[in-house]
């Protein structure tokens, strides 16, 4: 059944993409259009599913980066041959964004929910688990989603 809900719920998804798409375009061939690759198989992949189905059935989404900043020490010069020369590196700072922020920031019916996206045996991190007891202790919806199946389900029965 797990398999068969799974790809339900992606079907549902590129439904929704073709229908959005068929609207903002509709003299396009329908032979010519293309849903992309969804897949709930990596982190970068189910992150991409719950944005685009939150955003395609009338929600606001945003992916959040909390990735360090950059932080460049090359130097490029001409040598004494006439050749450019490139020396230092490049290292990430730390972030200047909230430690334990969640994947996925979203505005579902109104509500603030924050969506932790996480595959296989990844587990959340203590600054993780602090960040969600914030969110809902502030009135916040905080969901850990392990694959677009059951994001899919938790949606449905929350809204």
């Amino acid at each position: 059944m797990g398999a068969m809900c799974k790809k339900n719920a992606i079907s549902v998804l590129k439904e929704l993409y073709l229908n959005n798409s068929r609207m903002k375009h509709p003299t396009f061939p329908e032979h010519a259009r293309v849903t992309p690759k969804y897949t709930d198989k990596t982190a970068n992949g189910l992150t991409k599913c719950i944005v685009d189905f939150l955003n395609l059935t009338g929600n606001q989404a945003e992916r959040i980066n909390c990735m360090g900043r950059i932080i460049d020490t090359r130097k490029t010069y001409v040598d004494v041959c006439g050749l450019y020369r490139t020396v230092g590196t490049v290292k990430y700072g730390k972030t200047t964004g909230k430690r334990g922020t969640a994947d996925v920031s979203a505005t579902i019916q109104g509500k603030s929910v924050k969506i932790e996206v996480k595959i296989g045996a990844d587990k959340q991190s203590p600054a993780q688990k602090e960040y969600q007891k914030q969110i809902e202790s502030s009135g916040g919806l905080y969901f850990i989603a392990k694959d677009f199946e059951q994001f899919f389900l938790w949606y449905n029965l929350t809204f």
